[in-house]
């Protein structure tokens, strides 16, 4: 699933390996995700319940995309050349996706959760899914939205000089979440009006954004937009908001290992994390369940902690290239899982020697699969989105006050 740019986006072989250990952790989060879904469906004794491999995956790609996107829109120092680049690396893939799933849709209906109506393309196209109460074509885009989220927000923290201070919406947002959680049960905005409307606001505020005028106004419109759908739009309105807080504590890490800005919040907003879902209303899950979800927080921050530690050593190679397929394989894996359980059939019963052979059968295919989306879905579209990047830049407006390369 991540979202977060790869090494194709940087200029440099030495940028590259410096940034092997982020693809390393987009590699192993997409197979906890992979493995999520397809453990159930093929090999459900081996699915592990002393934590979510599902919850893992997606909090190893948040704190990666929270200490690596700021990072990347500081190093241009330009907001423009952020939202092109961000859009030919999310757009062309998502939409593809999108179009196979409508393709296989005389043989396996689109589920039941995605409204039949105008208002579903409304959602689809701003990515805001999950804040806007729209389901998505593909089980696993709900997590784009909270991406999207991030990305308005730190636009609109950037261009008012105040991102470098990420410790404190970390904090903030962790504290919000425990709130939230314990008073707020269900999304307050529902219907279709707040797709449209969140979608006109975002489409005439990226307009303004990418073309320079009234580019402040119309980031900071866009940042109060994402704060009111992540409070008042999230199907798990504590869950949405602890995402968040998530990722401003993988931008405060970023900060703290360069030297510009105190670890202490760090810490503060990963325990607020893991004691969120305790007085949660709307937490009924068993991922959730005080030990199952420590558990996973846990693991989740020691994998990011061991990976960082050893960021200067070599990373394997097959991790490398998982992370390089990550979004490729996080957004495809789960259309053709249901096209492999159709054409399978129910394997729950089955022998073990079967379904570990079936597993395997998939690995197998959605591995080059992804590669084959990645070669030549993503990689064109991101050739593309940096040369029109680069184009941007001499025109963009930047900030003097953005960090050197990260």
């Amino acid at each position: 699933m991540s979202v977060a740019p790869d090494p194709s986006q940087v200029s440099t072989v030495t940028s590259s390996a410096r940034l092997a250990w982020l693809d390393a952790l987009r590699g192993i989060g997409a197979v906890a995700v992979v493995a999520e879904h397809l453990l159930p469906w093929v090999v459900p004794w081996l699915r592990p319940y002393t934590f979510n491999l599902g919850v893992y995956g997606i909090m190893v790609f948040f704190l990666v995309s929270g200490y690596i996107i700021p990072a990347s829109l500081e190093r241009h120092g330009d907001v423009r050349a952020f939202w092109i680049g961000r859009a030919f690396r999310l757009y062309p893939l998502y939409l593809a996706v999108i179009g196979l799933v409508l393709a296989m849709s005389p043989w396996l209906p689109v589920r039941q959760a995605v409204p039949r109506d105008p208002a579903s393309v409304a959602g689809h196209a701003t990515m805001l899914l999950d804040v806007v109460d729209i389901a998505g074509v593909a089980d696993t885009m709900w997590t784009l939205s909270y991406e999207m989220v991030f990305y308005l927000l730190v636009t609109a923290l950037f261009v008012t000089g105040v991102h470098r201070r990420s410790g404190v919406p970390a904090v903030l947002l962790a504290v919000a979440a425990v709130i939230v959680g314990m008073f707020v049960p269900a999304a307050a905005l529902r219907g279709g009006w707040v797709a449209w409307a969140s979608a006109g606001v975002f489409a005439a505020g990226l307009a303004c954004v990418v073309s320079g005028r009234w580019r402040r106004t119309a980031a900071l419109a866009l940042g109060g937009m994402a704060l009111v759908l992540l409070f008042l739009g999230s199907r798990v309105p504590w869950l949405g908001v602890l995402i968040l807080a998530v990722m401003f504590a993988g931008t405060a890490i970023h900060r703290w290992e360069h030297g510009t800005g105190p670890f202490w919040p760090v810490p503060l907003t990963l325990a607020l994390v893991a004691a969120a879902p305790a007085g949660a209303v709307q937490a009924g899950w068993w991922w959730v369940q005080p030990g199952v979800w420590i558990t996973t927080m846990v693991l989740v921050a020691a994998t990011f902690a061991g990976a960082m530690a050893l960021r200067r050593r070599r990373v394997p190679r097959v991790l490398t290239w998982l992370g390089l397929i990550s979004y490729s394989l996080y957004l495809l894996h789960h259309p053709l899982l249901r096209l492999y359980v159709w054409l399978t059939g129910d394997l729950r019963w089955s022998p073990w020697h079967l379904q570990l052979l079936m597993a395997a059968l998939f690995v197998a295919l959605i591995l080059p699969a992804a590669w084959l989306t990645h070669r030549y879905v993503e990689r064109p579209a991101q050739r593309l989105g940096r040369r029109l990047s680069a184009r941007a830049l001499p025109h963009g407006e930047r900030f003097p006050s953005a960090s050197p390369a990260a």
